[in-house]
């Protein structure tokens, strides 16, 4: 018999599936800017880095004392995921509706599409192998593996800014978002990898 969600886990969950249902009632009503497409692309992509932020920070948060975070890690990384394809669906079939020729030529022209489609890659072999049984088969490799959900993440905040006009390093333009999710990694980079403090007990 398979274990209930807690209330905690429920929560996380509904909360992961809202700017999906968001999105939908906004594409039905009509309220997706003057250029839908390219807004439901944005939103999907934001949602994804901001999934992929919540769930490297759970493992940060349990060392503070909140272990129930841990719960959810897996699922927070499952729904980056989620939405990382359907930002990609959008852009590919929705945007360029599988003109493989014209997605050529803009790619060759906007470097940061590559950025982006490399840390699809990433995302979709992380979400492939998340499971109990590629725990098992790869052993200490499936760790390895799994660290790269880190380079995944700069990756995507590079093309995040990338993408936006203005400069980074100034803030000008539209860099403010991308510069705050670029802190957000960078402190969970630190919390993730300080240097654990060992301690050996006294010799009698």
């Amino acid at each position: 018999m398979r274990p209930r969600l807690t209330l905690w886990q429920g929560l996380v969950h509904l909360a992961a599936w809202t700017p999906a249902v968001w999105l939908a009632a906004d594409a039905l009503t009509d309220q997706l800017t003057a250029n839908p497409i390219q807004a439901a692309i944005q939103r999907t992509g934001k949602t994804a880095l901001a999934l992929l932020l919540f769930s490297l920070a759970c493992t940060p948060l349990s060392r503070f004392g909140f272990r129930p975070v841990l719960k959810v890690r897996r699922a927070l990384g499952l729904y980056a995921f989620l939405y990382a394809a359907l930002h990609f669906s959008l852009f590919i079939g929705v945007d360029y509706q599988f003109q493989l020729d014209l997605i050529w030529a803009d790619a060759r022209a906007k470097p940061y599409l590559w950025v982006g489609f490399t840390a699809g890659l990433i995302l979709l072999a992380l979400a492939a192998t998340s499971f109990q049984w590629w725990m098992k088969r790869l052993g200490k490799n499936w760790k390895r593996l799994h660290r790269l959900v880190y380079l995944a993440g700069v990756l995507v905040i590079f093309h995040y800014a990338w993408a936006k006009k203005g400069n980074f390093f100034t803030l000008g333009g539209e860099m403010a978002q991308p510069a705050l999710f670029g802190l957000a990694l960078l402190l969970l980079l630190a919390l993730r990898f300080r240097p654990k403090a060992r301690f050996r007990p006294q010799a009698r």
